[in-house]
C-alpha cells in the first residue's frame, strides 16, 4: 500500500498535516480506529435535534493569528464566550475565582481589584519554589479555595491526591482580581457554525486524502509503504510497551435529555466534593446558541478504563515518558514523527495542537 505520506490517527493534528500535505499534491492515508474524523471534538445532532458534543465540552480559543486565519478556511465561526461555575456550599460560584467567588463563598464584600488583590495577598501561601500541584494551588488561591473548590475536584478526576501530581495541573486554574467571570481570556474564542464534525470532514474532503475509518494501525503497519509516517496514538504503545505503560486518564459520559430549556445555569458546572460521583455536567445549547424547547447535557466521570484522554502528569509517568521520547528521536530518522498529545505525552489545547501541526510541516518543509 504506497503512500507518500500515512497518517495514523484523525484528530487535529492528522487533519491538519493531511490537509497541508494534500494541497501540496501529495498522496495521503488516513489510518482512523473510530468510524469518523475529528477525534474527541466530534459532534453530533441526537435524536430531539439537539447538537452534542460526543466527548465532553470542546471551546476553541486562541490569540494565535495565523491559527486563526488557518481555521477559517473552513467554516465560518461563531463568536462564544465560555463560563465555568463549580457547586460549593449548595451555591454556583465562577472559576475562575474572582471578586464574586471570594465574596459568595466568604461572606465578604470585596468591591475593587485593589482589595481583591489585597485579599490574595493575605491568604495565599507563599512557596517559592511550587514541587506539585497542591503547593501551586495554595500560591494561586489560598487554602480555604483550595480545600473547598480544587482538592476534591482534582482527586476525582485524577485518582490521586494533588500533591503526587505534577504543578501544570493546577498552574491551568485561572485567577482573576475583578468581576470578570469568562473561563478563558484569548483574542479569539468561538464555536465552528456546522459542528466540529463537518469542520474536519472538511479539511480531509481533498482528492489527494484517502481515509481508512474503523482500522486499526497496527493490523496494518507492516504493509505501509510511505516517505513520511505521522503517529498520533499512545506513545508507548507505537514502541510495543518496551519499558512499561504511561498513565492515560479516560472519561465515561452519560446523556440525559430534559424537557425544558435549561437544566445548569452556565455551560459546565463543575461538582469539587464526594458527594457526586461524577466531576461535571456540561449542557451543550450554550455552546451552539440553540433555540429549543429541550436540553440534553452530559455528566461526566474520569476513569483508567476506556479511550485515553489525558497523560497523568507524575514523576514516574515523566520519567519513563523520557525513555520514549529518546525513541522518538531515533523514529525521526527513519521518517517516523509524533503528534498530538497522546504522542508526545503532554496536555496541549486545540489551538497549540494546530499550531504544533503548522510547525512540523513547516520544518520538515525546511521553511
Amino acid at each position: 500500500m504506497k503512500h507518500d505520506i500515512v497518517i495514523v490517527g484523525a484528530g487535529i493534528s492528522g487533519c491538519t498535516l493531511a490537509n497541508l500535505y494534500a494541497n501540496q499534491g501529495k498522496k495521503v492515508l488516513i489510518i482512523e480506529k473510530r468510524p469518523f474524523v475529528g477525534g474527541n471534538c466530534h459532534d453530533e445532532i441526537n435524536s430531539d435535534g439537539l447538537r452534542i458534543m460526543s466527548f465532553g465540552g470542546h471551546i476553541f480559543h486562541t490569540n494565535d493569528d495565523e491559527v486563526w486565519e488557518y481555521i477559517n478556511k473552513f467554516t465560518g465561526w461563531t463568536p462564544s464566550e465560555h463560563r465555568v461555575l463549580s457547586h460549593v456550599d449548595g451555591k454556583d460560584v465562577p472559576v475562575p475565582v474572582n471578586i464574586t467567588t471570594v465574596n459568595e463563598l466568604l461572606g465578604l464584600d470585596i468591591k475593587t481589584e485593589t482589595e481583591m488583590k489585597k485579599w490574595l495577598e493575605e491568604n495565599t501561601e507563599k512557596i517559592a519554589d511550587p514541587k506539585n500541584s497542591e503547593e501551586i494551588a495554595l500560591t494561586r488561591v489560598g487554602r480555604f479555595l483550595y480545600e473547598k473548590m480544587f482538592k476534591n475536584y482534582t482527586i476525582k478526576q485524577w485518582d490521586m491526591e494533588p500533591k503526587d501530581l505534577a504543578a501544570s495541573v493546577m498552574a491551568r486554574i485561572p485567577v482573576r482580581t475583578d468581576f470578570n467571570d469568562r473561563y478563558f481570556s484569548d483574542k479569539y474564542e468561538a464555536q465552528p457554525k456546522n459542528g466540529y464534525a463537518a469542520f474536519f470532514q472538511k479539511m480531509v474532503d481533498h482528492e489527494n486524502i484517502e481515509i481508512l475509518l474503523e482500522t486499526d494501525y497496527f493490523q496494518m503497519k507492516n504493509d505501509l509503504d510511505y516517505e513520511k509516517l505521522f503517529f498520533s496514538g499512545k506513545l508507548d504503545e507505537f514502541f510495543e510497551y518496551k519499558f512499561g505503560k504511561l498513565g492515560y486518564r479516560s472519561l465515561k459520559f452519560e446523556f440525559t435529555t430534559y424537557n425544558q430549556e435549561h437544566y445548569i445555569s452556565g455551560p459546565t458546572v463543575n461538582y469539587p466534593n464526594f458527594e457526586e460521583t461524577f466531576t461535571r455536567i456540561v449542557e451543550y445549547k450554550y455552546f451552539y446558541k440553540q433555540n429549543h424547547p429541550k436540553t440534553t447535557v452530559s455528566r461526566e466521570w474520569a476513569t483508567w478504563e476506556g479511550e485515553p484522554y489525558y497523560p497523568v502528569p507524575t514523576a514516574e509517568n515523566e520519567s519513563l515518558a523520557s525513555k520514549y521520547k529518546e525513541e522518538v528521536d531515533h523514529a525521526n530518522q527513519e521518517n517516523v514523527y509524533f503528534i498530538g498529545r497522546l504522542a508526545n505525552y503532554k496536555y496541549i489545547n486545540m489551538d497549540q495542537a494546530f499550531r504544533s501541526a503548522l510547525d512540523l510541516f513547516k520544518e520538515l518543509q525546511g521553511e
